[in-house]
């Protein structure tokens, strides 16, 4: 198979009638969500699913084939969207320099390239992120609208995140392109949200608490089982924004083939961001957790879902007391260990 791919497909015939979405980044969490839910709702019977992994590897199965290769490859991306009508662009990659440009900009490109010449291509769908608008590193006094200029923050993930929606836009000023971005903040699943808390080395992202208040403090914390509280630079709790992978796969779900979602770009978040002061007493009321205000440099914002919901009809479902009791009652199983894979 040209440019390296691994072609594995378990499916006897194609019907013609049937459409078929290429996946990027189809082993992640969002990408693995989505494969279920799309396999698992009738409305979507009429799909084939096309997965392109990379580090990692799933096994093909009936509505599910699988193609192994690089984004950075032309010929593997042309492979990859043979016959393909929808995409779904999730591979992403965090402060990785040497990876990140390959991904998020020749990734891109050689995917766009190839699905405006091709015959089959109807719709690509992008998920973006809130880092593209600065996230909670700059001051937003007003709720982030779908408006809200470009400001990455420092570092290069936050960048790519830019670049990915520039080029997209420029894609429909250039070619007419149908897509969309759905511009989402910080992805919860399982225990994520639990582990975002963590004063210790399994800390799931930032802020890393235990470089905040020293190694010997964060263990006292450890030990009487406290949750940080975090605060701004004038000691006010911190709002920050949040969406549980199952509210972002509906979401996606909800966009294929919606009119009223071309070439527009969506936030897809919580209705209200996480309040760090809510957050710590609804804890010490259900799990009798104690909490300490650490100040920051980090602002509050609110990412603004208003329009998702006026033209997709969309509704998040999980809000801050779901979040917690998700995060607080999951029990991981023997084969389910926690890891945070990076690139994807």
């Amino acid at each position: 198979m040209p440019g390296g791919a691994s072609w594995r497909l378990n499916l006897t015939e194609t019907n013609n009638a049937m459409k078929r979405i290429l996946v990027t980044g189809a082993t992640g969490k969002v990408g693995s969500a989505f494969i279920a839910g799309l396999l698992a709702d009738p409305k979507f019977d009429s799909f084939v699913m096309r997965a392109l992994c990379h580090n990692r590897k799933l096994e093909a199965q009936t509505r599910l084939e699988v193609i192994q290769g690089s984004l950075a490859d032309l010929e593997t991306v042309q492979t990859a969207l043979d016959s393909v009508t929808h995409v779904l662009h999730l591979a992403t990659c965090k402060e990785t320099p040497q990876e990140l440009m390959d991904v998020a900009v020749k990734g891109l490109f050689w995917l766009l390239e190839t699905c405006r010449v091709s015959p089959s291509f109807e719709q690509f769908i992008l998920i973006g992120g809130d880092a593209a608008v600065g996230h909670f590193v700059y001051p937003h006094p007003l709720p982030v609208t779908e408006q809200q200029r470009h400001s990455a923050y420092p570092g290069c993930y936050a960048l790519s995140k830019v670049l990915e929606e520039t080029m997209l836009e420029q894609y429909y000023i250039q070619y007419d392109l149908n897509g969309c971005c759905l511009r989402a903040p910080w992805i919860m699943e399982k225990d994520d949200f639990k582990y975002q808390l963590s004063f210790g080395e399994d800390v799931f992202g930032g802020p890393r608490w235990r470089e905040l208040v020293g190694a010997q403090q964060a263990d006292e914390f450890i030990r009487t089982r406290t949750i940080p509280l975090m605060l701004d630079p004038q000691g006010v709790p911190v709002k920050r924004n949040f969406v549980h992978v199952d509210d972002l796969v509906s979401a996606i779900l909800s966009v294929i083939d919606h009119p009223k979602s071309r070439q527009q770009t969506f936030n897809i978040c919580m209705d209200e961001p996480v309040d760090y002061g809510e957050m710590a007493r609804y804890l010490a009321e259900s799990h009798w957790l104690p909490s300490v205000g650490i100040r920051t440099p980090y602002h509050s914002t609110w990412l603004d879902n208003s329009k998702a919901k006026l033209l997709l009809g969309w509704r998040p479902g999980v809000d801050l007391k779901e979040m917690i009791d998700r995060a607080w009652n999951y029990r991981r199983a023997a084969d389910d260990p926690r890891i945070v894979w990076y690139p994807g």
